[in-house]
């Protein structure tokens, strides 16, 4: 049985954009998902390619791709793959913004996506529906054992509370799968970052929640992947009045300071203008999507991954 919305009309709430299209092979990997089962997708569901190739290749447009994140949630909220279907394809008609959803850039110099990341979203999100805690430990410990601490974060656990959080009305999850997660996720990042005796670092390493924020393990995960390489970094979360942000950075003279920002309307760049005022040296980045399409500071670097913040760190670090 197909879904309620017809792929016609689906082609034409889409806008031509004249971006790039992606092979079926290429959209299965950065999925996590066979491409046979994109092909079911489309023939059963009519989630698929809005044009084929000469030869009838597929070919997945930016929007196409959204479509498919955007079911994607919604299995891993616990929909059914009919229901998710139909609810990607009505999304994209009846609300012209999710069409606008940028799709990610694939990190440069990093590999594809672990398949395994989808697995495990889908077994996380599973367990905390039905508040399984010793299983969600569980995932979460090899989540990071077998991507890191980033890669568990962005492509595993973030993805389970966005879908958990996304208003999809067949997940009848409050706020208690939300905490559960959070809270176990937090424990696990604080079991994976190792403290070395002898940091690799001579300086202090900042992270810290754009001020402002609301409460975000960005920063751990960031923290975790940093202290296995050695670097040990001052971790501070949402909360942190700007004035003891600065105050911070005037105290440490940190040889880096990274701001994270999940939310624009949050996020304000002349939060980095008051900490060059405290005459700091170090190197500025601005970690997140809430940077984007801001005027930052020309010294402000704009990194979007957490991998892209870790190996830059390092890099200035140590070269």
């Amino acid at each position: 049985m197909r879904a309620g919305i017809s792929r016609s009309e689906v082609q034409r709430a889409e806008r031509q954009t004249g971006e790039p299209t992606l092979p079926v092979s290429a959209v299965a990997r950065r999925l996590g998902v066979a491409p046979a089962t994109l092909r079911t997708w489309d023939r059963r569901y009519g989630v698929g390619p809005s044009d084929h190739t000469d030869g009838r290749h597929r070919r997945y447009s930016p929007h196409d791709i959204a479509r498919l994140e955007i079911m994607q949630r919604a299995l891993l909220a616990g929909a059914s793959t009919a229901e998710a279907a139909k609810y990607a394809l009505e999304a994209m008609v009846t609300d012209p913004a999710v069409a606008d959803i940028p799709v990610q850039p694939r990190r440069h110099g990093m590999p594809d996506e672990p398949p395994q990341a989808s697995r495990l979203a889908r077994s996380l999100s599973a367990a905390v529906l039905r508040l399984e805690s010793h299983r969600v430990q569980l995932l979460l410990e090899e989540a990071i054992e077998t991507a890191g601490p980033a890669v568990a974060w962005e492509e595993v656990v973030r993805p389970v509370l966005s879908a958990i959080g996304g208003g999809w009305r067949a997940c009848h999850a409050g706020a208690e799968s939300k905490h559960l997660l959070k809270t176990l996720m937090l424990a696990a990042l604080h079991r994976a970052t190792p403290v070395a005796r002898r940091p690799r670092n001579h300086h202090p390493v900042l992270l810290a929640d754009e001020p402002g924020e609301r409460p975000d393990l960005t920063v751990h995960a960031l923290a975790a992947e940093l202290a296995r390489r050695g670097i040990h970094p001052m971790t501070f979360g949402g909360g942190l009045p700007p004035e003891a942000l600065v105050a911070v950075v005037r105290r440490t003279k940190p040889a880096v300071v990274v701001l994270c920002a999940q939310r624009s309307e949050i996020a304000d760049a002349t939060i980095f203008r008051r900490i060059a005022r405290g005459r700091s040296r170090g190197r500025l980045f601005a970690c997140g999507p809430g940077w984007q399409g801001l005027d930052l500071p020309r010294t402000v670097e704009p990194l979007t991954t957490l991998p892209s913040v870790v190996d830059r760190v390092s890099y200035v670090l140590l070269g």
